[in-house]
């Protein structure tokens, strides 16, 4: 058994209570018992205790989309002229990096910033992988990273047409396989969906295949959708339909799909994504930096669609994701009063309920049953902090290395600001060899 006290639980989730000097109590893989922290102490003075030391125990972040993939990508210099679009990103950037990714480079690239996940409290990732001359294997590759790091994490492959209908096909492949393995296995620290790029990058008759290898897994789909204009321009051109329109028409959405971004949406496609109950990441930092819009989620979430919050490998840092959706929909709107609760709902509500349809389970609380993946912040608050308020705390006075111990599945990977069974120093030397290796080969 291992115990946190002596802080200030914030247990978030349907009890959303604030316990001075509270206490949680982990058995196995879950959470048995939340209460008083003495009491609980004096209940089960076997079980390892962890001195919070006064500051904040709450429920370990989720990202519900990221790219691990581009680690490799932090200061290279990609050889291309300063980008005009999206487009521009895509083919500039991303789509040299993909292709000189190798397995080995692959495990490295997720190594890092999974540590970096353990650092700012992020204990759940859904990943979107990209490396089409290192396909076959790279999902079980990245499992292994994740496994050995300690972060919960769904992967997918993202199928894509750019590179010929031989990487096409491996992906379809790589996906179903991966798929396949996770559900023989049962384990919930990995989930596989099946991934797609983006409809600008899929034919009508890759779309069919996708759909029939994912409905014969059962899994739902990961896949960018309507990020730039350029993504609604292609399925204009090709189909006459919008971007959301054209993937409802192959079945790709539904209530287990992922939807990233979604930008270039209009109310149409809003409703469609709510009746067929598809699940939206809104990426704030990664819009912004790519300059292709403001994602209408308060619009979305208004009209009842789920819409959780990522970073799209912009960085592994929630509490900071959460700062720039913000201030982010605020600009957008050109109103200071917007976006106050429906942040909180998307980290806090939204994300746990995505990570629940991929692994079961309760996420996003502390509460008896729930999986055990719990933070420790270094925070105590200079002004009362309530069950009422609690969000302005975490946003204003919280961000990601204010984290000092992070527990995920009842395993404790970070204590204390120390990593726990992780040769970091040895990984990023490594990282770093590799990288300047695939820099010169771009």
């Amino acid at each position: 058994m291992l115990l946190i006290g002596n802080g200030t639980v914030l247990t978030l989730g349907q009890d959303n209570k604030v316990i001075a000097q509270g206490g949680v109590l982990i058995e196995g893989a879950k959470i048995k018992e939340i209460g008083d922290s003495a009491e609980l102490r004096g209940r089960f003075p076997q079980a390892q205790f962890i001195d919070a030391r006064g500051h904040l125990i709450m429920p370990g972040m989720i990202n519900t989309h990221m790219h691990l993939y581009s680690t490799f990508a932090r200061g290279m210099d990609a050889k291309s002229k300063p980008p005009k679009s999206f487009r521009d990103i895509l083919e500039g950037l991303w789509w040299k990096l993909d292709k000189q990714l190798s397995l080995d480079d692959v495990y490295y690239s997720a190594l890092g910033p999974l540590i970096e996940c353990i650092k700012t409290g992020t204990t759940t990732i859904v990943d979107h992988h990209a490396s089409p001359y290192a396909v076959t294997g790279s999902l079980n590759t990245m499992a292994k990273a994740a496994r050995e790091i300690g972060v919960r994490a769904a992967f997918c492959y993202e199928v894509s047409e750019r590179d010929g209908d031989k990487i096409t096909e491996e992906g379809i492949k790589e996906n179903a396989d991966f798929i396949a393995a996770c559900a023989s296995q049962a384990n919930p620290m990995v989930a596989g969906l099946f991934g797609l790029h983006a409809s600008l990058t899929l034919s009508d008759r890759a779309l069919a295949q996708c759909r029939e290898a994912a409905q014969a897994s059962g899994s739902g789909f990961h896949v960018h959708v309507a990020e730039g204009i350029e993504d609604l321009q292609d399925s204009l051109a090709k189909s006459g339909l919008r971007v959301v329109e054209r993937l409802n028409k192959f079945g790709i959405l539904g209530p287990k799909t992922v939807a990233a971004h979604c930008v270039h949406v209009n109310d149409a496609e809003i409703e469609i994504l709510k009746e067929t109950k598809t699940q939206v990441v809104h990426n704030p930092e990664s819009n912004m930096g790519n300059a292709v819009g403001a994602a209408p989620v308060l619009k979305m979430l208004d009209s009842g669609v789920t819409v959780g919050l990522g970073t799209d490998g912009y960085t592994c840092d929630m509490f900071e994701s959460a700062k720039v959706a913000n201030v982010l929909q605020k600009h957008a709107a050109a109103d200071p009063g917007v976006a106050w609760g429906e942040v909180p709902q998307m980290l806090y509500s939204n994300n746990p309920r995505i990570a629940e349809n991929l692994f079961g389970g309760k996420f996003g609380e502390l509460r008896e049953g729930a999986w055990a993946d719990v933070i420790v912040v270094d925070y105590i608050p200079p002004t009362p902090m309530t069950a009422a308020n609690w969000s302005g705390h975490l946003l204003f006075g919280v961000s990601g290395r204010s984290v000092e111990t992070t527990v995920v599945n009842g395993r404790v990977r970070m204590l204390n600001r120390e990593l726990v069974g992780i040769d970091e120093e040895a990984i990023l030397a490594r990282s770093r060899e590799l990288a300047q290796n695939l820099w010169e080969r771009i």
